[in-house]
This record gives C-alpha cells, sequence and structure tokens, in this order.
C-alpha cells in the first residue's frame, strides 16, 4: 500500500499529525494546573499504549529478542524525550524550548546528507524553526539542559523509528514500546506527583484526559511517524519534522486567535521553502533522474 503512495504527498501526513498533537497539547494544559510535568508525560505513555495495544494486538505477532529490545528502547526513548521537553517547558519558555529542541533532527539531517541542495534545505529550515520559535537569552539553565537532552532523544527517537520502521512491524513495536516503557518509568515518573498530592491520580477525570492527551499526541501523530518513515529516508524525515511549528503557528491563528507576526510568517516561509527543496529532489528520485 505504501508504494502507491505518491512522494509529494507525504507532508500531508505531517500536517494531520501535527494537527492531533497540539490538539493533545492543549488538552494536556489542564493537566498541567494539577499534574507535575513527568506525570503528565507517563500519563500521556499510558494512554497512548493502551489504544496501540487493543488496536494492534501486538501479541498476535511473531517477536524475536532482539525485536522486543528495539521496540522497548524505542519507547524509553520516546517517553523520555516527553518528559524532557515538558520539563523543560516548565521552567523556560516554549519558544526557547522549541528551539532548543529541533537542534536534534536538523542534526540528524545534516549528518545524513552529502548534496548542496540538501545542506541549503537544512540551512532554511533551521533559519526558519529559529525564527518561529523566538530564541531568547537568559534562560533558565535547568530549563535549557532539559532541552538539549529533549533534543539528544529526539535525534535518537529518529534514528531508532527508522530501524523499527524498517522491520516492517511499526505499529506494533511502537504499542509494545510504549507499554514497556510506561510500566519501566511508572515510579520514577509518578513519584514526584505520589509525594505532592496524591489524590489527583485517584480522579478519574486525570486518568480520561491523560488517555486523550495519550491518543492525540502520541497514538495518531507517531503513528503515522511509522508509516512515513517506510517512505522517505531518515534525513528527509528529519527535515519534515521542521513543519511542525509552521503547523502549530496556523492552529494558534484558527484557534486562538495569535495571529503569526511578521517574523514568524517569515519563518513559516523559510520552512516551506526548504520543503519545496527537499520535495524536488524526491521527485527527481522517483522518476529516475
Amino acid at each position: 500500500m505504501s508504494r502507491r503512495v505518491p512522494t509529494w504527498s507525504v507532508p500531508m501526513f505531517f500536517i494531520v499529525g501535527a494537527v492531533s498533537q497540539y490538539v493533545g497539547a492543549a488538552l494536556a494544559v489542564f493537566l498541567f494546573t494539577t499534574a507535575d510535568p513527568a506525570a503528565v508525560a507517563w500519563l500521556r505513555a499510558a494512554g497512548a499504549a493502551v489504544v496501540l495495544l487493543v488496536w494492534r494486538r501486538p501479541w498476535r505477532q511473531r517477536w524475536t529478542r532482539r525485536g522486543l529490545g528495539i521496540a522497548a528502547g524505542f519507547g524509553v526513548v520516546t517517553v523520555g524525550m516527553n518528559v524532557a521537553f515538558f520539563e523543560a517547558i516548565s521552567r523556560i519558555p516554549l519558544g526557547t524550548a522549541v528551539a532548543i529542541e529541533f537542534i536534534g533532527p536538523v542534526a540528524v539531517a545534516t549528518l545524513g546528507t552529502r548534496r548542496p541542495r540538501d545542506v541549503l534545505a537544512v540551512v532554511l529550515a533551521a533559519g526558519g524553526v529559529a525564527l518561529l520559535a523566538g530564541v531568547q537569552t537568559g534562560a533558565d539553565t535547568v530549563g535549557v539542559v532539559f532541552a538539549l537532552a529533549a533534543a539528544a532523544l529526539w535525534a535518537g527517537y529518529i534514528v531508532l523509528g527508522k530501524r523499527v520502521a524498517e522491520g516492517g512491524s511499526g505499529l506494533g513495536s511502537l504499542a509494545i514500546g510504549m507499554a514497556v516503557a510506561a510500566v519501566l518509568l511508572a515510579a520514577p515518573l509518578l513519584a514526584g506527583q505520589l509525594h505532592t498530592d496524591a489524590r489527583v491520580l485517584a480522579d478519574p477525570r486525570t486518568w480520561l484526559v491523560g488517555l486523550g492527551v495519550g491518543v492525540l499526541s502520541t497514538a495518531v501523530p507517531y503513528g503515522l511517524d511509522q508509516f512515513v518513515l517506510t517512505l522517505i529516508p531518515r534525513a528527509r524525515f528529519a527535515l519534515l519534522l521542521a513543519l511542525l511549528p509552521a503547523t502549530a503557528a496556523g492552529i494558534g491563528a484558527v484557534m486562538l486567535h495569535q495571529w503569526p507576526t511578521r517574523t514568524e510568517l517569515a519563518g513559516i516561509a523559510l520552512v516551506m521553502t526548504a520543503l519545496v527543496i527537499s520535495a524536488q529532489d524526491s521527485v527527481a528520485e522517483d522518476t529516475g533522474n
């Protein structure tokens, strides 16, 4: 089925995933008022794991020890990335955290390219992301460290995600990985919340919202990631991730009336230019030119 999907349509899958991801983030805002970032990240992982396990039923597949190991590592890296990002945005502005976090995928894209056109696309994407994020100085040191950790884990997510996708069991591996990570990381991620206010975890609404965050912010967008990773190289996947802040700006304008400034519009233009350059390379490869 994936072979019949034209390469030019790949960014559309990212738009769908991005919309879902940011709607899920809006739900998470309600949880941040009562739960700490680590606990919210765990609820997100647990909610995604439940939905993916019910949907994919990965126990029906044949698993090797190596395959289970890769899936588990993928899940731990994914949840760790979410935890680091949530901890970062609880200490530094969201724009600063996003800009720092994008160092990860841009680095992967740079390491995976050789042609001048690809390098130009990376530079344009990085510049556009920087303008959209609104990099600031004088940020909290601990917050910056968490954002850098999120960037490193995002790079690891791209690398491991490609291996999982190439194995042909992407969504099954994602289900296993999120379930393993939710079990292994439950104690350390929930310890703080249990210490400060355990009553939050006894409220059914917390779990209901957590399930929604998991589905919208993890199951849907990461599932689409696995599909797209079977279509394109790792470096181009990293480039397309730059579409996320551009999509977020559009959602902010429509849903929150946060109209982009001229600087933000310039950032969107740079990102879209980078995507056009990348798409031209894809078309050339598909036609054998």
